[in-house]
This record gives C-alpha cells, sequence and structure tokens, in this order.
C-alpha cells in the first residue's frame, strides 16, 4: 500500500501531466485524466465527461488567430487525502511571451476533488478560478 507521501505525488504528477497537455493542445490526452464522468468547470463554461471536456477544451482555443506561446505553472498545492479520495488546492499562472517580453497572461485557482480509480489518480471536478487576465486560456 503506497505511503501518503507516495499517494501525494502521484497526485502532483497529475496536476502537472494536465498542464503539459493543456499547453500542447492535446485535448484528449488532458480529458484522459478525468473520470468517465469527470467535470472541468472553467470560468467560460464547462465540459462533462472526457469527450465533453476535450471539446470544451478546443472550443475554448478555437478562433482569434495564432497565440503566443504559453505555460501553465502550478504552485501552493494542498493535498487532503482520504483513502481513494483527495481535495487538492492550488495556484496556476500563465507565463506567455508578448511583444513586450515575457509576461503573465492569467492567474487564479484550482478547486479538486479527485479519485483513485484502477490504481490512478483522476479529476472527478477540477473547478477553475480565474483572479488576474483577461480572455481565454
Amino acid at each position: 500500500m503506497p505511503s501518503a507521501l507516495e499517494e501525494k505525488d502521484a497526485i502532483r504528477e497529475v496536476l502537472a501531466t494536465y498542464c503539459f497537455h493543456l499547453d500542447a493542445g492535446k485535448f484528449d490526452d488532458m480529458a484522459a485524466l478525468f473520470t468517465e464522468d469527470g467535470i472541468w468547470h472553467t470560468d467560460f463554461g464547462q465540459g462533462t465527461g472526457r469527450a465533453g471536456i476535450a471539446d470544451h477544451a478546443r472550443s475554448l482555443r478555437a478562433g482569434g488567430g495564432p497565440r503566443p506561446r504559453g505555460v501553465h505553472l502550478v504552485t501552493n498545492i494542498v493535498i487532503a487525502l482520504d483513502g481513494d479520495r483527495a481535495r487538492v488546492q492550488s495556484n496556476w499562472v500563465v507565463a506567455q511571451n508578448s511583444d513586450a517580453g515575457p509576461k503573465v497572461s492569467s492567474a487564479g485557482g484550482y478547486a479538486d476533488d479527485m479519485v483513485k480509480q484502477d490504481g490512478r489518480w483522476l479529476f472527478r471536478y477540477r473547478k477553475i478560478d480565474r483572479f488576474i487576465g483577461e480572455g481565454k486560456f
């Protein structure tokens, strides 16, 4: 049986993998980090189920022409374990290129309900709050 430290490390790995997939536009891979009936709740609506989550992510990136490269960074991660469930709070920042150089384009917080299924930690519900910035991710 994994220790609490091992479980928390596995959860942090999911949080980082989510950012890599989102930034690379790998929305199906990002959605695979959710349960089959998972919910991705953004300031711009929500996606339910893996297909719905991937479609919602694509819709947020659609239009507006090419975007400068940006990266999501996750910090201040607090994990409360309860068996095969976890509540996770964290902050996020998106650093992005601009004509004036690097900038923080947006920032906020994540509130996650996660579950362990078949030995993998997955998001059951991810709520994204935006505190800084405008526009979509």
